[in-house]
């Protein structure tokens, strides 16, 4: 019967594979083993075998084309057998039928009846509620239950917190709502779980769960599926090591061609160590392997002779007189480093960084727009408020007030692409990016262009420590209309930002920096800062970006401006 052949998975990042050759063409007999192809991946150019004896009936991609990992390649069956129906997707009902013929020979038709016609549980009549992963932000995924506050078997009330949860954004705590006794606790600490997953159960001591949990998610299959992993690794590791210890090299794992040179040159394929993917041998390890010096002697079984003991005596003597002559040489003594690394598991915080960012930079065409600001007034500015200002105002606090202001004369930069329309905001959220521990998180100072600089300063200082402690809510990071990322305090010269989505633009703000400028025709010290607007150019275009700059300049620079 005809199989299809797909692009295999040959590394962790591989996506597509580019067919450099083919070694077979259509008609060719093809045994399980046989070199079928070259496949140049993202890390390598790797020889794909054939797991199949027959006929090679179909080659589905050009030599130096790509194919996504997982799409048919080839099909191999025997010789003019219709395969079209594989290549049409008839592939999958054949498989259907394949897997199901064992199961109707192994059981008979009764028990078959007998499971259809097996009542369905009321599971509203059961004294007992499942507690699922609940969506604790508007980006949240899944959760990783941090720390289980109750064991089974425990009585809790409706208002106990079952479990800490570590989310894309903190650290929350799960209540239950349910009283009774924790029946079944579905997460272990430190594992994730889908948002609606079943995490728990609790109600009344001693009740059946099972009907609960067939009617909710697999997850208990899934953790005997992972548990069931570590004994077939040590089985495939038991296994490798047993192959490797033995002279027979049949069981190494090698490329056809490789084992083919190996045979001809005589070499154990167990002495050679292989560097493509899974330690696989190819051909250029055959070719690079030196025998060691044991199996060198053990092949010549002689010493070397009397004349050639002496040419080497007389080229050593010759070296050594040539040394002589070039004078004294430097001696390097041998360095040996060693090289070590650490791996952590990526969090969910970081997990989500990188997909928001990575949809809002490929997906959002950003365009950037720098302006130089003269800071000189602001510094005297902020001096003079904060002899009076019951709250130390800082610059970012200047900036955050100047954008707010600037963002009510310029409606394009305060929108939101939305797909099909474009959402014009009249408030003015501004999101303030603040760098914590395990990633960023960007609470939000609501209708910032109504407040007071004090104010502004004393909201953003609340936010920050909040979220160093891990308890912004969801409303504290969710609304924001314009966003700013300020590094000025590490002494940046300037950076871009990636945009916050739905957010049309983000403000990066540098550090001031001390430096000649030109007033009135003499060159003076200066105090420059530059900010970088980052937009998104499907509702923003560039003059409108410079306009709004302008703005923002004008404002910090004669800071009394703000106060109107």
């Amino acid at each position: 019967m005809a199989e299809v052949v797909k692009m295999p998975k040959m590394s962790d990042t591989m996506t597509e594979g580019v067919i450099a050759k083919w070694h077979k063409k259509v008609g060719d007999k093809v045994k399980s083993g046989d070199l079928l192809a070259e496949v140049e991946t993202d890390k390598a150019t790797m020889d794909f075998e054939s797991y199949q004896d027959g006929t090679l009936l179909y080659v589905g991609i050009e030599e130096g084309k790509a194919a996504a990992v997982d799409a048919v390649i080839a099909v191999i069956g025997n010789e003019g057998e219709d395969y079209k129906s594989l290549l049409e997707g008839g592939a999958a009902p054949a498989a259907e039928a394949k897997e199901e013929k064992p199961a109707e020979d192994k059981a008979p038709a009764a028990p078959k009846e007998e499971k259809a016609a097996e009542p369905a549980v009321d599971l509203s009549s059961i004294p007992a509620a499942v507690i699922r992963m609940p969506l604790l932000s508007d980006t949240m995924t899944e959760g990783v239950i941090n720390k289980w506050n109750f064991k089974v078997g425990d009585k809790v009330k409706a208002d106990d917190s079952l479990a800490d949860v570590d989310t894309d954004k903190a650290t929350m705590e799960v209540v239950g709502y349910e009283e009774g006794t924790l029946l079944y606790i579905g997460v272990e600490e430190g594992k994730a779980a889908q948002v609606n997953d079943i995490i728990a159960i609790v109600g009344k001591e001693g009740t059946d769960i099972q009907p609960l949990l067939k009617g909710g998610n697999a997850a208990p299959a899934a953790a005997e599926k992972s548990e069931e992993k570590p004994e077939a690794a040590e089985e495939t590791a038991t296994a490798s090591s047993s192959t490797e210890t033995s002279q027979d090299d049949s069981r190494v794992k090698a490329s056809p061609l490789a084992r083919k040179i190996a045979k001809d040159k005589g070499i154990n394929l167990n002495e050679v160590k292989g560097s493509a993917e899974g330690g696989r041998i190819v051909k250029k390890d055959i070719e690079n392997f030196t025998p060691s010096a044991k199996g060198a002697s053990q092949d010549s079984g002689v010493s070397a002779s009397t004349s050639q003991v002496q040419a080497e005596q007389a080229a050593s003597a010759n070296a050594k007189e040539g040394a002589a002559k070039a004078g004294p040489t430097i001696t390097l003594a041998p360095f040996v480093g060693e090289e070590k690394y650490t791996e952590k598991p990526v969090t969910q915080m970081r997990k989500v960084i990188g997909k928001r960012l990575s949809e809002s930079l490929f997906t959002a065409p950003h365009f950037f727009v720098t302006v130089s600001i003269d800071m000189d007034q602001a510094i005297v500015a902020r001096g003079k408020m904060n002899e009076v200002s019951p709250i130390k105002i800082s610059f970012n606090d200047l900036v955050v007030k100047a954008c707010a202001a600037a963002l009510k004369q310029h409606p394009a930069i305060n929108s939101s692409w939305l797909g099909d329309k474009i959402r014009f905001n009249e408030h003015v959220n501004i999101g303030i990016a603040v760098a914590v521990d395990e990633g960023l998180l960007v609470p939000v100072v609501r209708f910032a262009d109504g407040k007071s600089l004090s104010r502004i300063s004393a909201e953003v200082k609340e936010f920050a420590k909040k979220a160093k402690d891990k308890k912004l809510q969801p409303s504290d990071w969710e609304g924001s209309t314009f966003t700013i990322s300020n590094l000025g305090m590490f002494g940046v010269d300037d950076f871009t930002a990636i945009i916050n989505t739905p957010d049309s633009c983000i403000l990066a703000v540098a550090g001031i920096q001390q430096i000649p400028v030109v007033k009135n025709g003499a060159v003076v010290p200066g105090n420059v800062m530059k900010v970088t607007l980052s937009a998104d150019h499907r509702t923003v275009d560039g003059a409108t970006a410079a306009a709004f700059l302008n703005t923002v300049k004008s404002l910090l620079e004669e800071p009394v401006r703000l106060l109107i």
